[in-house]
This record gives C-alpha cells, sequence and structure tokens, in this order.
C-alpha cells in the first residue's frame, strides 16, 4: 500500500498465514484488520467477514476495506461516503482499492500488473503499486508505503518462529514507492543469504553455494557475503571458488584475512590460504 499519510503500514495492512490478508483504509479502523482475519479463520467468506465486521458500524460507508483468503478467494468493500475517486477491483488471489485517486485507472493498472507479472509475492505487490502510481496515484501525492507477506510453514525454517517472512516500511519519504523498491531488493539478498545458511547447517553445501551466489545478485562487492560464499565453498569442496572470494573479501575489508585464519569452515582448503 501506498498512500500521503504517515506510517500507512501501520495501520492498514494485515495478514495471517495461512488465512489471509486484510486491508482496512479510507476512514479506516485498524481493529478491524485482525477482525476480519479472525472471521477468515472460522470459516466465513471474504465478503461476509466483511459484512459482519461493519455491521454494527454507523460510519461504515466512510470505510474501505479488502480482504484475500489464502487460496485466493477475494472482496473489497468501499463506502459510498468515501472520498473521490474511490473504488475497487476484485480477482483471483487480489484485491485492489483506493480513495481519494486520481481515477479508476489507478486500480486497472494496479490490478494488470498484479496478474501479469511474474515472480515472488512481494514483486508481484510493489509492481502494483508502481503501476498504480505511474497511472496517477493518491491525488494528495505520496508519502509513506508499506508490504507484507506471511507464509505458511516460515516459522519452522528459521529461528525466529514466525510465519512473517517480510514486513518493510517507508514511513516518510517523497518517493516511497521507489524507496520500497530498493528495500525489497535488500530484502530478497538478505532472505537469500538466510536460505542459505539454513542449507549449510543441514549440510546442504552445494545448495549453499547457490543461495549464497543468488544474495550477491544485489551486491557483487559485499566483502561479509563473498566471505561466506567462499565458507560454503570450502565446505562443498569448490577449492579455488573459495580462494578466489575469500582473497577479494580480504581486499575489501581486510579484517577478514585474520578471521580466515582461524575460520574451521576453511580448514579443507587451509593450505590453499597459506598466501592469502
Amino acid at each position: 500500500m501506498q498512500s500521503k499519510y504517515f506510517s500507512v503500514g501501520s495501520v492498514v495492512p494485515w495478514a495471517r498465514a495461512g488465512f489471509g490478508a486484510v486491508a482496512t483504509q479510507a476512514a479506516g479502523v485498524a481493529a478491524y484488520g485482525p477482525r476480519v482475519l479472525d472471521e477468515l479463520a472460522r470459516g466465513a467468506e471474504p465478503d461476509e467477514a466483511l459484512r459482519r465486521v461493519l455491521a454494527d458500524d454507523e460510519k461504515r460507508e466512510t470505510r474501505q476495506l479488502g480482504a484475500v483468503t489464502a487460496d485466493g478467494r477475494a472482496a473489497s468493500f468501499t463506502g459510498a461516503a468515501c472520498p473521490a475517486w474511490a473504488g475497487h477491483h476484485v480477482g483471483a488471489g487480489f484485491a485492489v482499492q483506493g480513495n481519494i485517486l486520481a481515477g479508476e485507472a489507478v486500480v486497472e493498472e494496479m490490478a494488470r500488473a498484479f496478474e501479469q507479472t511474474v515472480g515472488p509475492l512481494v514483486e508481484r505487490l510493489v509492481a502494483a503499486l508502481e503501476a498504480g502510481q505511474s497511472a496517477g496515484g493518491d491525488k494528495r501525492g505520496q508519502q509513506s508505503a508499506a508490504v507484507v507477506v506471511e507464509r505458511v510453514g516460515a516459522r519452522s525454517d528459521s529461528r525466529e518462529g514466525i510465519d512473517r517472512i517480510c514486513d518493510l516500511r517507508v514511513e516518510d519519504h517523497p518517493e516511497p514507492i521507489a524507496e520500497l523498491r530498493r528495500l525489497v531488493g535488500i530484502w530478497r539478498s538478505w532472505d537469500a543469504g538466510r536460505r542459505a545458511f539454513r542449507h549449510a547447517e543441514s549440510g546442504r553445501h552445494d545448495e549453499a553455494v547457490a543461495a549464497m551466489r543468488e544474495s550477491l545478485e544485489h551486491d557483487p562487492d559485499d566483502a561479509l557475503r563473498l566471505y561466506n560464499l567462499a565458507c560454503f565453498e570450502s565446505r562443498a569442496g569448490r577449492r579455488d571458488d573459495a580462494v578466489a572470494h575469500v582473497r577479494r573479501a580480504v581486499e575489501l575489508d581486510e579484517s577478514y584475512r585474520e578471521l580466515a585464519a582461524s575460520d574451521a569452515d576453511f580448514d579443507p582448503i587451509r593450505e590453499s590460504l597459506a598466501q592469502l
């Protein structure tokens, strides 16, 4: 989401792995996010979940909500008193809505971009924001943006113990979507690095090497990631690659010379590092 509103990510997006995601906006009530998720968890259809939460709200016509279940069912509500232009577009696996927009083309372009973009959900969501902004976005301008993704099973894949895999926020920025795109690039690199360590801990050293190389795509001269790649390559029996990458890490940051000298990951290639 993006808005001419400070810290939109702290009030609009809500997600619960295995059940769905909710956006509550316009004259939004943040508490509606968890309530809609509770309704989805109890088995309500998305449109029914929205109706139940709004049923006793005397100001419901000023509200705007969207809900998508984990299996792709979706619904939106745009109250008649939401500031123009206000409306929504619902499709398989998504609900896009907005108010005080430049026009209907904003939500139409967001829907088109989401459906046509190939890649991880994070990429598709940011692509939708970019397309909406290109179509005019919020008539008031830009200020904050955010993206949230949860995945069932993520809590068992990492030491954090939660299913939230991505939670990025730009609280106040002249071009928050562009800044969010930059953060997503960093996040993808970090996420690949995290996968690399999980593979290494399980003894899958070749997979660790592949994931760490993916992590380096964002910044090929990141000394820490080069060093970690060399560690995995050493364990995988890729002596020449490991030597080359640890040498490059030392060129970029001299502190890695001393670290490599006592790092057990390099025991398989210790003789080759003698002239490091």
